[in-house]
């Protein structure tokens, strides 16, 4: 999913004008992107499905906040609030440092199963 979401928003960058517009307190930008809603909800799930369906809490927790993140924003974007995405990113950017930084035995898979190596 996230490689044909990535095609279909590459080809449109490549072959298509961006434009930038002043909305309000916010700089709105974009491509004509055709079936948004679709690409869109692609985008979504290839970023946002892997951290939620993740067997680590810590990366759970993370999608959980993007996602939250991604509907609050979605939200006030319509209301042209600046930098809701920021704050968001932030919030999820704290989640990644503390999973980064956890005890190294926290890293082991909880139900301690050998996981298959790879050549």
């Amino acid at each position: 999913m996230g490689l044909a979401t990535a095609a279909v928003l590459a080809y449109c960058l490549a072959t298509r004008p961006v434009t930038a517009e002043l909305r309000g307190r916010t700089i709105g930008y974009g491509v004509n992107v055709p079936w948004m809603p679709l690409v869109l909800t692609g985008c979504l799930f290839a970023t946002l499905g892997p951290l939620l369906l993740a067997g680590d809490r810590w990366l759970r927790a993370l999608g959980a906040v993007l996602a939250a993140g991604a509907l609050a924003c979605s939200a006030l974007w319509r209301l042209e609030f600046a930098s809701t995405w920021c704050a968001f990113a932030a919030v999820a950017s704290v989640l990644v440092l503390a999973w980064v930084r956890r005890p190294e035995t926290a890293l082991r898979p909880h139900d301690d199963r050998k996981l298959p190596r790879r050549m």
